[in-house]
């Protein structure tokens, strides 16, 4: 049986693919937080304590190529290249052992973070959705299956901005490794197909501003490229 609704179901949110017509329908969308030690330092905070997660809507993916808007609210809103995984599984309590086997291929990222509004919350003890969760904060570049690349443990992972290199790092620098992250995740929520997780930046996160074009990847993996534009 069909099922009905009484508004027009939202559309269905998705990544595109490498060389296909057909996309990844995305569930959730899911950040790990202070993965690259550089990072930690370059905002102060204290490089002894564990990455953590957070969650961004799957609505605020949005393509290869996009316009972004400036967002409301910020005068501080800063770029944070990350790799990207996307799983066709999932389940509770995944063991590091099995995580890479839910795991159906990879791609590139920019976690887009209104960094003032986040520091307030974060010296506020509140939650860190007005920093991190806005419209068109996730752009995205398209996957590649892990049949074709494997799982990376190392490549380099940079961005930059009008031509200007601001971040550069290596896979191997991450704190926790793709098998990790995925095993601790599934202690805190159940994972599922269409999960996309972002893995963390490196160091060089830097503000944008209306007119910037952003060029980031991770190599052996994919690009993305977008442009910041006057806020609406």
């Amino acid at each position: 049986m069909t099922a009905s609704f009484v508004i027009a179901p939202p559309p269905q949110a998705a990544i595109a693919v490498q060389g296909e017509t057909s996309k990844f329908p995305v569930r959730r969308v899911w950040c790990v937080g202070r993965n690259y030690l550089e990072h930690i330092r370059e905002l102060g905070n204290d490089e002894r304590n564990p990455p953590f997660f957070f969650a961004k809507h799957a609505d605020m993916i949005v393509p290869d190529g996009s316009e972004i808007p400036y967002p409301t609210l910020t005068k501080d809103m800063q770029h944070e290249v990350e790799l990207v995984v996307a799983l066709k599984s999932g389940g509770l309590n995944i063991s590091p052992e099995k995580a890479l086997d839910h795991v159906w291929g990879y791609g590139v990222s920019v976690d887009l973070t209104r960094r003032d509004l986040q520091t307030i919350s974060r010296k506020k003890e509140q939650p860190w959705e007005i920093g991190k969760s806005f419209d068109m904060s996730a752009p995205s570049g398209a996957l590649v299956p892990a049949s074709k690349v494997g799982h990376p443990s190392k490549g380099k992972i940079w961005l930059s901005v009008n031509g200007t290199e601001r971040q550069k790092g290596d896979l191997s620098e991450m704190i926790w490794n793709i098998a990790e992250i995925i095993s601790k995740l599934s202690l805190q929520v159940e994972l599922g197909a269409g999960d996309v997780i972002l893995t963390g930046t490196p160091a060089g996160v830097a503000a944008l501003q209306p007119g910037d074009k952003v060029e980031c990847g991770v190599d052996g993996i994919g690009t993305l490229k977008f442009e910041i534009t006057a806020p609406k």
